[in-house]
């Protein structure tokens, strides 16, 4: 009966040990950067997106399938931008600091999902990305500077 209880102590307690890591990696999951952003991911319907805000708030700028080499209204406004571009061909936003994809560029890859604050990010020409974005298009690479 002895063997018995030290054995069940020693799996219950390895059991415990398990489970800790489990917890601590649960709870920095739920403390992302972008609980704004997260809010608004869903299933990739082929889009981007950009805000106004940091993290994916304020007015939404841009929802669109397509290129545009010119964001006209909300040019030099995006604060966080959103890629839910469908993966395979085509799936990577190169963003761009002038019209007509002119200027340097900084791309979301598929996988990032979003930017949720620009400022710390910068255009392959060097400009900071926040508040500068005119036109952007869906590539398949040749990305030198990538969204983080």
């Amino acid at each position: 009966m002895r063997k018995f209880t030290v054995t069940a102590a020693v799996l219950g307690l390895a059991a415990l040990g398990l489970a800790a890591p489990a917890t601590v990696a649960q709870a920095a999951e739920s403390t992302v950067a972008g609980p704004g952003c997260d809010s608004k991911w869903g299933p990739r319907n082929g889009n981007v997106y950009a805000w106004e805000g940091f993290d994916c708030s304020g007015t939404q700028l841009i929802a669109t399938a397509g290129s545009s080499s010119n964001w006209g209204s909300a040019n030099d406004r995006a604060s966080s931008v959103m890629n839910r571009g469908f993966t395979g061909n085509l799936s990577i936003v190169a963003f761009y600091f002038l019209a007509d994809y002119e200027g340097g560029h900084a791309c979301l890859q598929p996988g990032e999902l979003y930017a949720d604050n620009l400022s710390d990010n910068f255009f392959s020409s060097g400009p900071v990305v926040n508040d500068n974005i005119r036109s952007h298009r869906w590539v398949n690479g040749g990305c030198s500077v990538n969204l983080t």
